[in-house]
């Protein structure tokens, strides 16, 4: 499946094949979830602010989770088995709960907890074990299982059922190999040290502007991850042209994960500057030009920076500055980001293409302005 000659050398060759075999099917998994759950949500008939408000509730929670670490709680071998099993079991329940809002939102809940979890614990095992230089070259199986289960998945949705059976299975199957990954783990020495130890005190008050930063970025994506496959064919692209879209910026976004390495041996910070400005830009194109095939391709082609680049830099430079308590930064990070930013995008996205849809990108390029400001002052303090 996976070739270990394609894997970086400073890793096991055997754990390099689980963790890149990990990242293709969690980020298929992902796939699935933001490319093609919103539009069966719509074919089932759910309104705009009834999904914006399904997907910003697995968000909120992961902004919550970070929260019980500080109070002595462990991303631990057991806790990211427990999550593996939340996540496999919240995906089964999608099947049942698919047309009934409540159900729905509580099953959506469940797996925004489980996947908020888990990928935190195998981050901080990537960057361990490759580095950050090489990270990209592993990283980019992620990104390839995103666009596989993408040019699959269009081709057999019939019906929303089937779309929901693919999510399952991808599920399982990350299950599978997250859990070999974690059995591997046992017994390996861990720089990640104890709640209590005060040596190993963890506050984002000392860099608020840099959490400010990644919360607006994450902002900035919530027309895109919750809207963009309702939005460009409610102007008249087709859903199979949609799906190349997302394919071609997962394209633009592993050129970047397989070449960033020299960039990553610079400044990060202004690398997170560069790369927020370049998102802003990003969403004013698709703001001003929906119903353009070229420009939305020219758009998506700035992936690389907004997403491939930007992530690698804001994960690099956590893993430098709380090099005492890794998977707590990186687990605030995702929920502060993703968690947080995520449902405030949601819920801001959803409100916008209900009530003023012209304005949907560009409330998206003015958060991903705001993140570049906050970066900038980040860098002057």
């Amino acid at each position: 499946m996976i070739s270990s000659a394609a894997l970086p050398l400073s890793a096991s060759p055997n754990v390099a094949v689980l963790i890149a075999s990990f990242y293709f099917f969690y980020f298929a998994l992902i796939g699935v979830h933001i490319i093609f759950v919103p539009k069966i949500l719509s074919e089932v008939g759910y309104n705009p602010l009834d999904i914006g408000i399904i997907f910003a509730s697995a968000p909120l929670v992961r902004f919550a989770i970070p929260f019980l670490f500080l109070r002595g709680f462990r991303l631990n071998q057991k806790t990211f088995f427990a999550a593996l099993a939340l996540m496999g079991l919240s995906a089964i329940g999608f099947y049942s709960a698919l047309e009934y809002f409540w159900p729905l939102l509580i099953v959506n809940i469940l797996f925004g907890i489980g996947i908020s979890l888990i990928l935190p614990y195998i981050e901080v095992i990537s960057l361990e074990q490759i580095g950050r230089e090489r990270y990209g070259r592993i990283r980019m199986f992620g990104s390839l299982g995103f666009i596989a289960v993408s040019l699959v998945l269009v081709e057999f949705l019939t019906t929303p059922y089937i779309g929901i059976s693919f999510l399952i299975s991808m599920a399982l199957t990350t299950l599978l190999f997250g859990a070999l990954i974690a059995l591997r783990q046992h017994g390996v020495a861990s720089n990640e040290c104890g709640a209590t130890d005060n040596l190993c005190f963890f506050s984002i008050r000392d860099h608020i502007p840099l959490w400010i930063g990644f919360f607006l970025m994450q902002v900035s994506f919530g027309p895109f991850y919750n809207f963009f496959t309702i939005y460009t064919t409610d102007h008249g692209i087709s859903l199979n042209t949609t799906v190349w879209l997302w394919s071609f910026g997962v394209i633009a976004e592993i050129v970047m994960f397989y070449f960033q390495g020299p960039l990553l041996r610079g400044n990060l910070l202004r690398l997170l500057q560069v790369t927020a400005f370049i998102t802003a830009l990003r969403w004013l194109i698709v703001a001003f030009f929906p119903d353009s095939t070229p420009l939305l391709f020219a758009s998506q082609s700035l992936h690389a920076f907004s997403f491939a680049l930007f992530h690698t830099a804001a994960i690099a430079m956590l893993f430098e500055l709380y090099s005492a308590r890794r998977r707590l930064s990186q687990q605030f990070f995702f929920g502060i980001s993703y968690g947080l930013g995520g449902f405030v995008g949601a819920i801001g996205a959803g409100a916008l293409y209900q009530y003023t849809p012209t304005f949907l990108f560009i409330g998206g390029a003015v958060a991903a302005l705001g993140a570049a400001v906050a970066f900038w002052v980040t860098k002057k303090h």
